[in-house]
């Protein structure tokens, strides 16, 4: 079926696909026992999906030198495309040399379901370079505070890094709900095609909607033929809102206040990198090779505490004409419920007093619901406040079992 003419080409013009033939899985898995072997990290295996899947498109592999000091230092890749998170593969000194004296490498791993580490991909060892983790920390996240959970992480993982090509021989297995979700971005592309959509947003969520974010994705509806509800489920920080418990309210909200027929939820596999207006720019790409036309940027975008300017994911944009993007980002100020509208808002059609505006705090709610409290209708949808609540007192009752069990053993 072609493709209808308004969705944008993949970035870089052809959808990457890094999963390997049977025949080629073969020759590489008789080769396997003389490879040196990495273990992955959840955020490389992730990585490693959305390689596979074109979710990265039109990177084929992991970042070499060039590529990533490219990237840090202008957010391009060195033929001059944008791109604005480095993509890495960090390996242990104590396997350095045995990586360099290889043409490849095995990455093992596991993922739901696996009772023992599977070789997940190959990749083809074309440089071995020691990453710079201040300037990488300072130019993705601005900062190195080790209290932004991006920074932890990096400096957390080895010094080394290793590009190269990656052959995948099978993608990781989630969880049923968020499988009954998964969506590749040629499935993406052609259920759109099927449906007749020309435009189509996407939304970034690593959380649950509430009604402010329900107000941005329906205003953006409302001037484009369909809707990319594309939740994040990869590795996010501990104290995130799991992605069962999330998929579960999303599909509680399209079946009860969605048009069905114009939104499709599907699942986003990469990791969340917290790096705030860099990964804006990431996320848009990502959604552009899933088939999107327009991407919603809302307050604080990819954030996490205080490390960004509130509209700092809006002003990085400035950095990129619009045809080297791609995707039409559309950008949206804070929203907020107004006592005298009695109605969703913005500061942009809403005149009143900030004493009539009710905000959404993600801390306050998690504060009502750990103390077993339901967040009021206009900042929560009840069905979703019910299956959060759900989550808080099984999360609380674990706990108070854990506690129980450690005093019984004292």
């Amino acid at each position: 079926m072609p493709e209808v003419q308004n969705l944008p080409r993949p970035h870089g013009g052809e959808l990457v696909n890094r999963l390997v033939s049977e025949r080629e899985r073969q020759e590489w898995l008789d080769r396997v026992e003389k490879l040196p072997k990495v273990f992955a990290t959840p955020v490389t295996l992730a990585n490693i999906e959305m390689l596979a899947i074109g979710g990265y498109s039109p990177l084929k592999g992991f970042m070499d030198r060039e590529a990533y000091f490219s990237v840090l230092r202008t957010m391009r890749l060195p033929d001059g495309l944008v791109w604005s998170i480095p993509i890495v593969l960090p390996v242990p000194e104590e396997q350095v040399q045995e990586v360099k004296r290889s043409e490849a490498i095995a990455i093992l791993g596991k993922s739901e379901g696996d009772e023992e580490p599977q070789v997940y991909a190959i990749v083809q060892v074309s440089d071995v370079f020691r990453r710079d983790k201040e300037e990488e920390a300072k130019r993705v996240f601005g900062t190195t505070d080790l209290s932004h959970p991006g920074v932890e992480r990096i400096f957390g993982e080895p010094d080394w890094l290793v590009g190269g090509e990656v052959f995948v021989f099978q993608l990781p297995k989630h969880p049923p709900v968020i499988q009954a979700h998964y969506m590749t971005p040629q499935e993406t592309r052609s259920l759109f095609v099927a449906r007749g959509y020309k435009r189509v947003v996407g939304f970034q969520t690593r959380n649950p909607l509430h009604r402010a974010h329900e107000y941005l994705v329906k205003c953006a509806l409302e001037t484009v033929d369909g809707l990319l509800l594309h939740p994040l489920v990869g590795p996010t920080k501990s104290d995130d809102i799991p992605a069962d418990v999330r998929m579960r309210c999303y599909e509680v909200l399209i079946e009860r206040y969605f048009p069905k027929e114009r939104v499709v939820l599907a699942v986003n596999p990469a990791p969340m990198f917290y790096a705030g207006p860099r990964e804006a720019v990431f996320h848009a790409i990502v959604r552009k090779n899933y088939g999107c036309t327009h991407f919603i940027i809302g307050r604080d975008h990819a954030g996490v505490g205080n490390f960004y300017h509130p509209f700092a994911a809006h002003e990085i944009f400035d950095h990129f004409s619009p045809d080297e993007l791609g995707i039409t980002p559309i950008f949206f100020d804070d929203a907020f419920y107004c006592t005298k509208c009695e109605s969703m808002a913005t500061s942009k059609v809403c005149p009143h007093e900030p004493e009539f505006r009710l905000y959404f705090s993600g801390t306050k709610v998690r504060s009502q619901l750990q103390r077993g409290e339901l967040p009021p209708p206009e900042v929560t949808r009840p069905e979703v406040a019910e299956i959060l609540l759900e989550f808080y007192r099984s999360l609380s009752e674990r706990k108070s079992e854990r506690r129980s069990s450690t005093s019984l053993r004292l």
